[in-house]
This record gives C-alpha cells, sequence and structure tokens, in this order.
C-alpha cells in the first residue's frame, strides 16, 4: 500500500479561490516574511511531498520550495505507514529520476519480484499450494525495492535539507486561502512551539495524504465502484516463507536468490495476505480483502485479524503466533479506495499522491502513480514558472493522469472474488503485468508522458489500452463466474516461461529515440490488443468443447454476441501468424500436458 496517515499536513481552514484574505481571516496573521516567499508550498512530508520537492529541486533547482509537515520528524522506520513495496516504475522514479540509487542499495531491500501461492487443502503447507514467481532474478536494469517507509522519509528529509530545501516537521497548516491571477496563495502555520508563521506560495500542492484537504474543500471526491478493506501490522522479526517446509524439490524451484525477499502473496477466495521483508528487520503483514465476502469486523482489530489468519491462512497464522511478544503495531483502513474529479489546475495548485487518488494496494500502485504525478506536477509548475502559459497544459496532464489512474481501477472493481479461482487469477496476474510492462512502463521508462499532448498517437494508444483493459477485465469476472471447476494446476509458473514476459520486461530499459518509441508502443498496443484476442478465444474454444456444461455453453454464445470481445478475438486471429503467440499462460497444465505450441516448464 502507499501513503496512508491520514493526518499528515491537516488544515483547519481552506478557501476556495477568493480576492481577498477575508475568507478565513488570515489577514491577521503575521506578514510573511521575506524568507517565507516561495515559488512552491508542499502540503505534507510523506512519500509523496517529499519526493515531489527534490523532483523539483532537482528540474528546477532555483526553485523555492518550502514542505510543511504536521509530524515531527524523523520518523520510526518500520512502525510508521504502509506502502513497503515497489515495482517497475516507482523503482525507477526512485532510483533514476531522483537519484536515490545509493540509499536503496544501501539501506533498503532489493525485492525478488511478485509471489503468489493460490490455496491449496486448508493452507497448512505451502508446497502443495500452485505457486507464480520468478526462479531467476529479474534484471537489475528494472530493479524493484522493498521499503522500510519511516527509514525512505528520513532519508529523504536530509536529502532536501542538504539541497537547500526548507521541510518544516511539526508544522501544522491553520489557513490556506487560494489566491486568482497572479497572486500569491497564503498560509498559516503553527509550528510545535506554538509560534505562528504566514507563508505565501505562487503553487501550493496538496501531499496530505487522505486527509485531501483541497479535494474535500473544493468538492472534488469522486467514488468508485472498487470496495475493500485492509489490515496490517508490523513484526519485529523475519518472515522467511523458504522456512515453510523443508521439501527439497520446493526448494530447488528457485534456482537464485531467495523467495523472503519477494513481495509474498498468499491468495484465497476474496482475500489476499502480504508478507512483505524490511531491512530494518521487521516484516509487514497485510490483509486485504473483499468484504461482501469477508466482513470487516471480523478483522478490524488485531485478535481477530489472528483468528481470521488461523482459519484461512493457518500456517502464517502458526508463524505469527511464535513471535506475539514482536508486534509492533496494528492499523485498519475500511473502503480505502477513491478517486478525484481534478488534480491539476492552471490556477496554480495540485493533488499529489493519495491526496487525489488511491486504488488498491495489490501490484503496490501507490508509489507508481506518485511518480508519475510527480513528474507531470514537476513539468507543470517549471514551465509556469518560467513564464509561460500552463493553461492547455494543466488539462492535457490532469486528463492523462487521470485517464490512467481510472484504467488502473479496472484491474480491481469486482475481482476479489476471482482470488480463490487459481487458473483464471494465474492468466489475471500474467495479463495483468505483461500489459504494465508493455504501456505505462515503457512510456515511463522513456519519459513520455508528460511529452503525450504532442502525441496524439500515443494518446489514441493509451485510450485503446484502457478499452481492452475494461473488457478483459470483464471477461476474467465471466469466466470466474461459470468456471469454477477444481483443476490440476502446474505447480510452479515463473514469469519468464513465457517469451513475451521477459521481452516486455526488459524492453521497458531500451532507450529508445521518439521515432522508436512511437513504433514500439503501437507495435506493444497492438500486442496487448492480440494477447487478449488470444485469452478470449482459448477460453470460448475450451468452453465450447463442453457441450453438456450448460452454464458455459449459455456464456460462451454471451461471449460470440459480445463486439468488443469479437473485435479483440479479431485482431488475435489476424496476428497470430505475424505474431506467434503460445497459449499456455492461459492453459497452464500439469508438466507432460503441455496443449498448444509451448510448454511450461
Amino acid at each position: 500500500m502507499s501513503d496512508s496517515n491520514p493526518s499528515d499536513g491537516d488544515v483547519t481552514e481552506v478557501s476556495g479561490v477568493s480576492d481577498a484574505m477575508g475568507a478565513t481571516g488570515a489577514q491577521d496573521t503575521v506578514a510573511a516574511a521575506p524568507d517565507d516567499i516561495v515559488d512552491v508550498a508542499v502540503i505534507g512530508g510523506g512519500a509523496a511531498g517529499l519526493t515531489l520537492a527534490l523532483h523539483l529541486r532537482e528540474q528546477r533547482p532555483g526553485t523555492r520550495i518550502v514542505v510543511l509537515e504536521r509530524q515531527a520528524h524523523p520518523v520510526p522506520e518500520a512502525a510508521h505507514k504502509v506502502g513497503e513495496s515497489t515495482v517497475e516504475i516507482a523503482g525507477y522514479y526512485l532510483r533514476e529520476v531522483l537519484g536515490l540509487g545509493r540509499h536503496l542499495q544501501s539501506q533498503q531491500l532489493n525485492k525478488y519480484g511478485l509471489r503468489v501461492f493460490f490455496s491449496k487443502d486448508g493452507n497448512d503447507d505451502i508446497t502443495r499450494r500452485v505457486e507464480l514467481g520468478h526462479s531467476v532474478r529479474p534484471s537489475g536494469a528494472v530493479g524493484t525495492y522493498q521499503l522500510d517507509r519511516g527509514r525512505l522519509e528520513n532519508a529523504l528529509g536530509r536529502e532536501l535539507a542538504e539541497r537547500g530545501v526548507r521541510f518544516l516537521s511539526g508544522a501544522k497548516v491553520e489557513a490556506l486561502d487560494l489566491l486568482p491571477g497572479d497572486g500569491h496563495h497564503r498560509l498559516r502555520v503553527r509550528t510545535d512551539d506554538g509560534a505562528t508563521r504566514q507563508f505565501q506560495a505562487r503553487w501550493v500542492v496538496d501531499a496530505t495524504g487522505r486527509a485531501s484537504l483541497l479535494k474535500r474543500r473544493l468538492g472534488l471526491a469522486k467514488k468508485v465502484g472498487h470496495r475493500a478493506n485492509a489490515v496490517w501490522f508490523r513484526v519485529g522479526c523475519p518472515i522467511d516463507v523458504d522456512q515453510w517446509s523443508d521439501d527439497p524439490q520446493w526448494h530447488a524451484r528457485i534456482e537464485e536468490g531467495r523467495r523472503e525477499l519477494s513481495t509474498n502473496h498468499l491468495m484465497g477466495p476474496g482475500y489476499w495476505v502480504w508478507l512483505i521483508r524490511l531491512a530494518s528487520g521487521s516484516t509487514s503483514v497485510g490483509i486485504v480483502t473483499d468484504p461482501d465476502l469477508h466482513p470487516f469486523e471480523q478483522l478490524n482489530r488485531f485478535e481477530r485479524a489472528l483468528e481470521w489468519l488461523d482459519a484461512h491462512e493457518p500456517q502464517c497464522a502458526g508463524v505469527i503466533r511464535r513471535d506475539l511478544d514482536k508486534i509492533q503495531d496494528f492499523r485498519v483502513m475500511k473502503d480505502y479506495a477513491y478517486s478525484c474529479e481534478q488534480v491539476f489546475s492552471e490556477d496554480r495548485w495540485c493533488l499529489a499522491g493519495e491526496a487525489g487518488v488511491f486504488l488498491d494496494p495489490l501490484y503496490s500502485p501507490g508509489l507508481d502513480l506518485i511518480a508519475i504525478s510527480n513528474g507531470l506536477i514537476t513539468d507543470l509548475i517549471t514551465h509556469a514558472l518560467d513564464g509561460e502559459d500552463i493553461q492547455e497544459r494543466a488539462a492535457i496532464h490532469n486528463q492523462v493522469f487521470l485517464l490512467i489512474a481510472d484504467g488502473w481501477l479496472s484491474v480491481y472493481e469486482s475481482q476479489y472474488a476471482l482470488m480463490g479461482n487459481a487458473r483464471v487469477m494465474l492468466a489475471k496476474v500474467i495479463w495483468d503485468t505483461a500489459v504494465y510492462w508493455a504501456a505505462p512502463g515503457l512510456l515511463y521508462f522513456h519519459d513520455a508522458l508528460r511529452h503525450l499532448g504532442d502525441r496524439p498517437d500515443m494518446v489514441t494508444g493509451l485510450a485503446r489500452f484502457s478499452t481492452a483493459g475494461r473488457d478483459v477485465q470483464r471477461f476474467f469476472r465471466e469466466w470466474a463466474a461459470v468456471d469454477d471447476e477444481p483443476r490440476d494446476q502446474t505447480p510452479f509458473v515463473r514469469f519468464y516461461d513465457f517469451d513475451f514476459m521477459s521481452r516486455l520486461h526488459i524492453g521497458m530499459t531500451a532507450g529508445l529515440a521518439d521515432a522508436e518509441l512511437s513504433a514500439q508502443f503501437a507495435a506493444n498496443i497492438l500486442f496487448v490488443e492480440h494477447l487478449s484476442g488470444q485469452l478470449v478465444a482459448t477460453v470460448l474454444e475450451e468452453f465450447e468443447a463442453e457441450p453438456w456444461n450448460a452454464a458455459k455453453q449459455e456464456q460462451a454464445r454471451r461471449w460470440r454476441a459480445d463486439e468488443a470481445l469479437m473485435a479483440l478475438v479479431g485482431i488475435h486471429l489476424r496476428e497470430r501468424d505475424a505474431m506467434p503467440l503460445s497459449d499456455q499462460w492461459i492453459r497452464l497444465r500439469p508438466a507432460g500436458e503441455a496443449v498448444g505450441t509451448g510448454e511450461v516448464r
């Protein structure tokens, strides 16, 4: 999960765009000192606000920035916020864009990819569960990390100070006035020592997390169709899933690396449990559930969460019970997903991180969205401070970010019920991962997102990508609703068992010139549609091969009548000779029962 402390930088009063300070009475405070007149005021010093300030400083060194954080610093390293797992976009952002490679290598842990264990036979023996993950280390060029969030934020605070950015912790923003035209926005701040200061800022960025001060006060909140709850805690010792069995064949699956360094997922009907090893020596444990299948009241206290683990993940529960004296904290979040009508404005305000959008912890998108958002905000503010008209740029950046976020949301909406179907969920995780590398990953690694206003072909491609995503996610739901029969699976599926996975993964780092990038992005979007059509065609063929199954026959008829799905099938049939593609990522038979042109090893 990402930054989820709801109190960061909370504000007592905030007005909309106004002509005078009288809207909040802030004119009665002391006048701003010269040093308190800044280009950018960032409210909230969590991951989103700190990384944004560093990004702005790197992009435009002369920018005057102040970060206002309500909590005192330094913060605890482990028993702090969640958001410990990064994937490729966030890893690249922290390492390459912000230049934090040394910190990541020396103070955090290199992640061994995503790993999923699907429910099997009561979940008391991990070796009997179908496993999806890496067998060898992924390329370092696309490195990802497990983060002690407190350790990261303390390092960012020190880094800002070294680079001349003011970071005021223990500073509560009591009032904010957004001024129209060329006027400076005004902020009244009270520090821990009781002093009051007034800042004037050309730009204000809300990075207050779930407090979402500007979104609430400007009426920008947007509900989403996704409902889920989460509880999490830290244990002050390592939890190593490799120690859950002494089976030599199970251990031999891993050719290099350690399972404990993966973001490990224990997955079952309507839920998943995360296990994340941290450099501080702690382990983060989280339980994320569909409330229709697992009521929040069953998990909202630590004792209840442990009893829930006893029932659903007994092997995990047994490990945790051995170290109850090392439990460091326990937190909950009910119905956590939300979106926003607008995140960037030509009126010189922006929402960063969870102040705008939060989707779901699965696949760790929180820091990815921070990376994407911060890049667009930095680009917008830099052009504005350089004297350019940013009206059109603000509208385009806003549209791009919300298009990406809305497309991502379809990955989660009504999808938790699928987690009890190992075959469908295996195909979904492979598809979700492949298309993430193919489209947003490729664009981000090539710094293309902030230039989309000049690339209508890429905007069109993103729209096609988003449309295919919604159609395929609906298909997964319809497939799982009918095909719920138990079936043997290959016991271990590796991401690189399928050549397109390694090609897309490493392809993000290709360093393509603009013309080459356009061509590759177009080819990747076509491939996503081809892959999607193959999925539909393969499952449809299986359903139609069972005439005795009335439910499958009816679903197959509905799919045949679905124009959107049949359009994807048409693309697959047209491209399959020019772009051969094994169907083993869908069929996933045990060794010796391979079907199609490829074989799962």
